[in-house]
């Protein structure tokens, strides 16, 4: 083995120490008893379950966080997907005036950072009445992915040659069904990534749902983690708080190593003609 090849293992294992330290600390407090939670040993001794056990406690609330994030983040991907499918084929084959302006308008509106839009968005709520609303959290979130979303999926789209939908169009099909039987099938592997990237993105979402929803009832996973305060008296709830972003962190984890090399083939497919 030489230099180069050896610094890359030395660099690669750099980034992935980098980036797995702070999950396995998670993992690690998450497993360790109330009474240890500030030992810095790296592993824990004996492993226990209880942190795990309050956090699902009756007057803890934490499965309903979570099916409220299931909620939001399912019908934000959803509908994310019927629109920006529709957007982006549009885009990739009619031909009007400032296409490329409109363009770089949608991706554009993906650089404005969360929080400034938080003002307006709750005046706006409050005077619909939206507040404490699934809609409340899944409107902006789908604002956030649809950018994405359009990109994306534009790329697979432009990459595709017309004479597709015109063989389709002889065949009898209509321009609807054209697409609907040839293009979107052909597409696959970017809407699977696009539908994984935008449902990670709804699920993680935070400074929304921390805003528009006040009711213990309907706040998401993220939010119910921010303001868990503990299932003991006068503790921190160091190892709860861990407990609770395993439970939302794991599952994502596996989505993404379960599903790697869609993920991957999604991403570089419409990288090139």
């Amino acid at each position: 083995m030489n230099t180069r090849v050896a610094l890359r293992y030395v660099g690669l294992a750099a980034i992935l120490l980098y980036c797995l330290t702070p999950f396995y600390w998670m993992l690690a407090s998450a497993f360790r008893r109330p009474s240890d939670q500030f030992s810095l040993s790296p592993f824990p001794a004996p492993i226990s379950v209880t942190n795990f056990a309050a956090v699902f406690g009756v007057d803890v609330g934490f499965g309903r966080a979570l099916l409220n994030s299931v909620v939001v983040a399912g019908i934000a991907t959803v509908l994310t997907l019927l629109i920006g499918l529709s957007a982006a084929y549009a885009l990739a084959r009619l031909r009007f005036r400032f296409k490329n302006a409109v363009a770089a308008m949608i991706i554009a509106t993906s650089m404005f950072p969360g929080i400034s839009l938080v003002v307006p968005l709750l005046k706006l709520f409050t005077d619909i009445n939206w507040i404490n609303t699934y809609q409340a959290m899944i409107v902006p979130s789908m604002s956030f992915a649809l950018p994405l979303a359009v990109w994306n999926l534009n790329a697979f789209f432009r990459q595709m040659p017309g004479e597709l939908e015109e063989a389709a169009m002889i065949d009898g099909c209509t321009r609807l069904q054209a697409f609907r039987k040839i293009i979107l099938p052909l597409a696959a592997p970017g809407v699977f990534t696009t539908a994984i990237i935008t449902f990670i993105t709804a699920w993680n979402e935070f400074i929304i749902a921390l805003s528009m929803v006040n009711d213990k009832n309907m706040q998401t996973a993220t939010v119910a983690i921010s303001r868990f305060t503990g299932a003991y008296a006068f503790d921190q709830p160091f190892g709860t708080q861990m407990a609770a972003g395993v439970v939302v962190t794991v599952p994502l984890v596996i989505l993404v190593l379960v599903f790697q090399r869609r993920i991957i083939a999604g991403l570089t497919a419409g990288g090139v003609k």
